[in-house]
């Protein structure tokens, strides 16, 4: 057996084949759904997945405004953010978050960010998500295929 006929491939970001998929968020589950557009993102379900390159999907989240949280999340989960100013604490639930402009994305940027590695690749991964609360999105020109979220692990 010729033993160097197997080789590990290891992509660099011009091999990388990068793909445009939308995923439709409606009656989705926060957490799970942010759990497989961050695999998404990372390329995690591409057999030529290399950990430190950006090898992943730009990623088109649309009906955002129509996921839910499981149980009494809605109410009682708190995102906490930090003015910089002395006493600047600010505190939100995902229910107050809904109400105002683009509430809903930094609900799901949120959740994905924390989902992604730390350091420059993960800040540059956040840059291939776009979220949109409609059925309509305007990267139509990137011939986006519809993929069914479901179907990943």
């Amino acid at each position: 057996m010729d033993t160097l006929s197997f080789k590990t491939v290891s992509v660099n970001k011009e091999t990388a084949k990068k793909e445009w998929v939308v995923v439709d968020a409606t009656d989705q589950v926060v957490g799970r759904l942010c759990s497989k557009v961050a695999k998404l993102l990372r390329g995690k379900y591409k057999p030529s997945f290399t950990p430190h390159v950006d090898c992943g999907d730009n990623v088109i989240l649309i009906n955002a405004a129509k996921v839910r949280f499981t149980g009494k999340k809605e109410t009682d989960k708190v995102y906490t953010r930090y003015t910089g100013y002395p006493g600047g604490q600010r505190f939100n639930t995902p229910a107050e978050l809904r109400k105002r402009p683009n509430g809903i994305d930094k609900i799901i940027r949120h959740a994905v960010k924390g989902m992604l590695p730390k350091g420059p690749l993960g800040r540059s991964l956040m840059d291939n998500l776009y979220v949109f609360e409609g059925p309509e999105h305007n990267k139509e020109a990137q011939q986006p295929k519809s993929i069914d979220i479901n179907q990943y692990k």
